[in-house]
């Protein structure tokens, strides 16, 4: 394992050790590779598990799957000819993986500009869909940015005092990489280098790729962000009397002149698509009503509208920080306490709790 880089970045590997060393060190008695196929209330009032290795019966279940279950590929892929080599940014790994030819590359979130760079840095022809993320610098006036929005206080912004409430749950986060020790990523500087950079793919239609006209748009919207929380951090500095280094504001080094609303896919020899339009939820397997009408669990800081369901690791749960690791454990000892408390007012019959994160459901 490789050793830790004090405010660095985790590679993969050390990851999966900080989840199992951590597993280790409670060793909860887990169960992987399960599937559960199926969550109903019992006739007899208790919760009814179906797994492939059983039935389990319990009184209160935390689901801890995530929000991020089903690949989002649109229907417009069907358009393209089966010669074409099509993927979901969740399976890249890297160029060689792909037959030769052009890339491109729909949507311009974190995944979908990482996976633009890494391509164009192999030598890889890449066609960017550029969408609506926003960005952010990678480091700003001595800090990573994301210390800076940690010292502000951004990621215990409960929901209810976001501006956005509850809507903010459908944001893409800002793009930004961790490559190489962390740095910014600016898709007008991979333009100046050769990356072809169009807006939102709006139609295939035989070899036309038809585009919106907002690649203008949606590149000064990221920058917009980028600078406004530079902004924000400068104002907490000097309110704060912070001693930090003064740094230049971003200049852009290129501007779409006439970005073409067309492309010939064929004629351009591209070989490959990769949809990086992030990912939907999927509750079918659970057959209780606490669901709206997009299929997102109705919950109020992971507890649900059914006595006993709870949720844990949403993005936006209940702060920024819910779907990461620095901001479960609030939301952790939170639903502990709900847990307890139910499990205290219950029956002298003992109530069991299931977690269907270690069902490896």
């Amino acid at each position: 394992m490789q050793a830790m880089i004090p405010k660095g970045f985790m590679v993969k590997e050390q990851i999966v050790e900080y989840i199992e060393a951590y597993a280790r060190s409670f060793n909860p008695p887990l169960k992987e590779g399960v599937s559960v196929s199926r969550l109903r209330k019992h006739e007899s009032g208790v919760y009814e598990v179906t797994t492939d290795i059983g039935v389990y019966t319990a009184d209160q279940i935390v689901v801890a799957t995530g929000g991020y279950q089903t690949a989002k590929v649109p229907r417009m892929a069907e358009r393209f000819p089966s010669s074409i080599a099509h993927l979901h940014s969740s399976d890249y790994k890297n160029a060689d993986q792909l037959p030769p030819g052009d890339v491109l590359v729909v949507g311009t979130g974190q995944s979908g500009c990482q996976i633009a760079e890494d391509l164009h840095l192999a030598g890889r022809k890449v066609h960017l869909c550029v969408g609506g993320a926003p960005r952010t610098a990678r480091r700003y006036r001595g800090k990573d940015v994301v210390e800076w929005l940690h010292d502000m206080g951004y990621y215990d912004m409960p929901i209810h005092e976001h501006p956005k409430k509850d809507m903010v749950r459908a944001k893409a986060n800002h793009y930004v990489t961790g490559r190489d020790g962390g740095r910014d990523i600016d898709l007008r500087k991979f333009a100046t280098e050769g990356m072809s950079l169009y807006g939102r793919l709006k139609e295939v239609n035989g070899p036309t790729l038809t585009f919106g006209d907002d690649l203008q748009h949606n590149l000064d919207q990221a920058d917009h962000v980028a600078e406004s929380i530079k902004i924000t951090i400068d104002k907490f500095i000097t309110s704060n009397g912070i001693e930090a280094p003064l740094e230049e504001r971003y200049n852009p080094v290129w501007h779409p002149k006439d970005p073409p609303r067309e492309l010939d896919w064929q004629a351009a020899g591209i070989a490959s698509v990769i949809w990086s339009m992030g990912f939907g939820t999927d509750y079918r397997w659970i057959e209780i009503p606490i669901f709206d009408g997009k299929g997102y669990p109705s919950h109020q800081r992971g507890v649900s509208s059914a006595p006993g369901i709870y949720f844990i690791g949403l993005p936006w749960q209940y702060t920024w920080g819910s779907g990461r690791f620095s901001g479960v454990a609030q939301d952790a000892r939170f639903l502990a306490n709900c847990i307890e408390a139910k499990h205290k007012s219950a029956k002298p019959a003992a109530s069991t709790v299931l977690n269907l994160w270690a069902l490896g459901s």
